[in-house]
């Protein structure tokens, strides 16, 4: 195998956390896992907007070798240069996967890569993004969004998962998962998740509800809905589903499906049960069921899934 090859595109100035990313998410990848090249219009010292130039030594010409290209943070936000926004059109024409984090759709949108499709930035952003590219579908309230060759996150942690999340599309999710403890972050979260800013808890809740999501984390083969999480959290029902979506930015309806899903990717990836059992197992119910779930939520079935990213081939 040879490594997945990924340009890294600095459009200066860059934030450096931002432009890290990358070469430390995918660099702990085990085994031939992925090349990272950080590139820049002008190669040389390039400004990171905290006193201290990044210096970059490769060109555009990267993202001709490169089968992924990765635009972090920048702060030309409606004036990227001409030569990089060709540069991503070729690169788009030529089918490679390119990806953005916080600010860096707004090069994807000067270079019209991101038009009639959604597309996610900071939430912080998003009304000015929103003005700037109107033929885009903004989605302010979620952490990334995968539109197949066309990816886009939210701002600074983000960023990590939508790297992870490219590790688990092309890796599966148990690789996805220890490069997470190799850079010791939390593990691969839902792009659908909303973005945090702005859903802080309620002052004087009594705790978080981290228990009560263990505690059904344990038992996602079993039959588990709003009254049974209730009840294991001693509130009622209704104080249940406004706190959950709270913490998390989704109801434990949606939580508990993304859960199961996760819960049937790593049977299908890491054993040989049958559908059906992979069904029972996750506590979706049934081989369609599951089938359908996953085509809506993975974009595969589970036996293509299965194909894909079982361990060992």
């Amino acid at each position: 195998m040879t490594p997945h090859k990924v340009a890294v595109l600095a459009v200066p100035p860059v934030k450096s956390f931002d432009l890290s990313m990358p070469s430390t998410v995918l660099g702990a990848v085990a085994g031939p896992g992925y090349d990272v090249r950080v590139c820049t219009p002008d190669p040389g010292p390039v400004d990171s907007g905290i006193g201290v130039d990044v210096l970059v030594r490769h060109g555009l010409d990267t993202l001709e070798w490169a089968d992924t290209v990765v635009v972090p943070s920048t702060g030309r936000r409606a004036d990227a240069p001409a030569v990089v926004l060709n540069a991503l059109r070729r690169a788009a024409a030529d089918g490679k996967r390119i990806a953005s984090i916080c600010s860096g759709a707004f090069v994807l949108g000067q270079a019209g890569l991101l038009d009639g499709r959604p597309a996610t930035t900071h939430w912080g952003l998003a009304d000015e993004f929103a003005g700037a590219f109107p033929a885009v579908d903004v989605r302010p309230d979620v952490l990334f969004i995968d539109d197949g060759p066309i990816l886009t996150s939210a701002g600074a942690a983000a960023g990590i998962d939508l790297c992870l999340h490219l590790v688990r599309r092309d890796h599966g999710s148990a690789v996805a998962a220890a490069a997470a403890r190799a850079t010791v972050v939390t593990p691969v979260r839902s792009g659908g998740q909303a973005q945090f800013i702005e859903h802080p808890l309620p002052p004087g809740n009594g705790g978080s509800l981290a228990t009560t999501r263990d505690w059904a984390l344990a038992r996602l083969d079993r039959p588990l809905g709003l009254t049974e999480l209730a009840a294991h959290a001693r509130m009622s029902v209704r104080t249940l589903t406004r706190r959950f979506r709270a913490e998390t930015g989704v109801s434990p309806q949606q939580w508990l499906l993304r859960q199961r899903i996760e819960r049937a990717r790593a049977i299908l990836e890491s054993t040989t049960l049958s559908v059906d059992r992979v069904a029972r197992e996750s506590g979706i119910g049934s081989a369609e069921s599951l089938r359908q779930h996953m085509m809506r939520h993975v974009g595969l079935t589970p036996s293509a899934y299965r194909a894909a990213f079982r361990a060992g081939g």
